[in-house]
């Protein structure tokens, strides 16, 4: 094809442009995506070269609305350079140029930002070059809230039950949630689990998602462990959350009742409170439990029965029947009770024995139970004998009394029963103490007491030496009696008792001794008047020895003077000048004193 003839001058034109580089190269690099979590600042970086230089370089960027032609945010020219006006960008968004480099800044990005950007990089010549990129903003969904069903499901259902639903908020993308039963996720499975989902878009932008799980429930889900888990997407991550863990109530027959002793543990004996307690492995709300014993029937209350002080009758046959009112099915289950029991000790022979002395003593004590039992005998506290039988070669006084037999369950504490029996020993009587007592007394009257053994009880009289009787009164005794004699004596005298029974007589002595009072001073008050006299004469006495001793010593001038040679004045002093010489070791004048207390001169001595 041949060129018009204008064609050699664009060729030339072109070749000239050519030869002095006014042809520029124009290549732009960017990233195909960038991801920024939601309210941050976003950068995208248009990397590119040219053979111009900056210097008549113009940068420009675009977005790409959905569905819509590109629509420019920035321009910047080699003298100029400004967002555009108007559009969503315009306060959000700057740009830095370092060499090669243009960054465009987006402040606080939100869903709605997920748009394709354009750089495009022009020259002086009509050469130019452009790059896209992918701004990807995220937004993590709210914690997920999970719900159970409140009523309990029944594995009789014949379509799936709801369990629950599981919700999540405000995520961007949009999140998804995976249901868990054990750890195990569960998926769509025909007539046995079926997942719905539904998802909303709230005005800001963002994605809640709502998830139910109806499933058909089994025995074994009772005790299974439900939750959701949610799935969401950060830049250059996913991550996960799970929700809270839920159980639900499931409703299903027994097939095994079981009945036993709740309390006591152990044995059980008359009198004590047992507790029955009766369970199946069922759970259904619409049923009733009963225990049956014998002939009578017992409803029961929190699987519970109770009966205080049983006795051996209440042993036997419990049986516990659940019924189904729905269905009207019947299960039941039962145990056997033993009441142990000790019926009431007897001894043979009954109450009392009496045997002769010297005499073999033979006893047999029993008591009737369901357990074995071990017997003993007390007398006095102390024990005597071991086993059923007590026994005595030769049967002594100190033989007779009271003994105890008691008989005890060793297997069970608190089982214990005990019965009484009088031994009598026949023989003549006994009397305490020696044959022959006495007594010494100030007293006109006496009391005296005479306590005597044997069987039968014997019978006391009391006599004097003089022959004569004297009444007493007579008490009989565990092992004996005893007889207490008051009387009057005015002289010495012997007093008999005498203890006699069928098998003869015991006789002592009381050698009763009258003891004469002392004679007493008629008049302790004269006595006591003389003897005071009597001191006050000797003192008087002593007070004269002792006045003749001074004046003695002061005629020998041993009392008053310098050195006891000064010759005391013979004048007559009146009452009033009677005088005291005192004198000082460390002076040589003496102060005479009156008796009045007046100071006088050493010249009126």
């Amino acid at each position: 094809m041949a060129l018009p003839d204008t064609a050699p001058l664009l060729v030339g034109l072109l070749l000239l442009f050519h030869a002095f580089g006014a042809w520029a190269i124009v290549e732009v690099t960017m990233e195909d995506k960038v991801e920024v979590m939601a309210g941050e600042t976003a950068q995208i970086t248009c990397m590119f070269t040219t053979d111009e230089g900056l210097g008549g370089t113009t940068i420009q960027w675009f977005y790409v609305p959905p569905n819509k032609e590109r629509q420019r945010i920035y321009n910047k020219e080699p003298m100029h350079e400004a967002a555009e006006q108007n559009t969503l960008f315009t306060h959000r968004i700057s740009l830095n140029v370092n060499g090669t480099a243009a960054v465009l800044a987006i402040r606080d990005v939100g869903v709605r930002d997920n748009l394709e950007f354009i750089c495009v990089i022009k020259t002086l010549t009509p050469e130019e070059a452009e790059g896209r990129t992918q701004l990807q903003v995220f937004k993590s969904p709210t914690f997920p809230t999970i719900e159970a069903v409140e009523t309990g499901i029944s594995v009789n259902e014949e379509a799936p039950s709801k369990i629950g639903s599981c919700r999540v908020k405000n995520g961007y993308p949009k999140p998804n949630i995976t249901w868990y039963r054990n750890n195990m996720p569960l998926r769509n499975t025909p007539r046995e689990v079926v997942v719905t989902s539904s998802t909303t878009i709230e005005s800001s932008g963002l994605f809640s998602v709502q998830s139910e799980l109806t499933m058909k429930v089994k025995k074994e889900h009772k005790d299974a462990v439900f939750y959701c888990e949610v799935i969401y997407f950060v830049p250059g991550a996913t991550k996960m959350t799970e929700s809270q863990h839920i159980n639900i109530t499931v409703y299903y027959l027994p097939t095994e009742v079981n009945i036993w002793v709740e309390s006591p543990k152990g044995k059980i004996k008359e009198g004590d409170t047992l507790e029955l307690r009766c369970d199946n492995n069922g759970n259904y709300p619409s049923s009733i439990t009963t225990i049956k014993h014998q002939n009578s029937e017992y409803s029961v209350e929190n699987k519970t029965m109770v009966r205080t002080n049983v006795k051996r009758l209440d042993g036997g046959v419990y049986e516990c029947t659940f019924e189904e009112t729905d269905n009207f099915e019947e299960i039941s289950g039962s145990t056997k009770v033993s009441v142990n029991y000790l019926e009431s000790a007897v001894i043979t022979p009954k109450d009392s024995i009496a045997v002769m002395e010297g005499e073999e003593l033979k006893a047999s004590c029993n008591a009737l139970s369901s357990l074995q039992t071990s017997t003993t005998w007390f007398k006095n506290e102390k024990l005597v004998s071991k086993g059923n039988t007590l026994s005595v070669k030769s049967a002594t006084l100190e033989t007779a009394g009271m003994y105890k037999c008691v008989v005890t369950v060793p297997e069970m504490e608190g089982m214990k029963t005990s019965s009484t029996l009088q031994v009598n020993v026949k023989g003549s009587p006994q009397i305490l103490g020696p044959d022959v007592q006495e007594v010494e007394t100030y007293e006109t009257t006496v009391n005296l007491t005479c306590s005597a053994t044997g069987f039968p009880a014997p019978t006391i009289m009391w006599t004097t030496s003089d022959g004569k009787n004297l009444n007493a009164l007579q008490t009989e005794t565990e092992d004996g009696a005893q007889s207490v004699v008051t009387f009057k004596i005015t002289s010495n005298v012997k007093v008999f008792c005498n203890a006699s029974n069928d098998f003869g007589s015991k006789v002592v002595e009381f050698n009763i001794k009258t003891i004469q009072t002392p004679t007493k001073s008629p008049n302790i008050k004269k006595e006591s008047k003389g003897f005071v006299i009597a001191i006050i004469i000797i003192a008087i006495f002593l007070l004269a020895i002792l006045g003749s001793v001074l004046y003695f010593l002061y005629k020998k001038g041993r009392i008053c003077g310098r050195s006891g040679k000064q010759d005391f004045s013979k004048r007559k002093s009146s009452k009033d000048n009677i005088v005291v010489e005192m004198k000082s070791d460390n002076t040589e004048e003496a102060i005479l004193l009156g008796v009045n207390g007046e100071k006088q001169q050493p010249n009126d001595q």
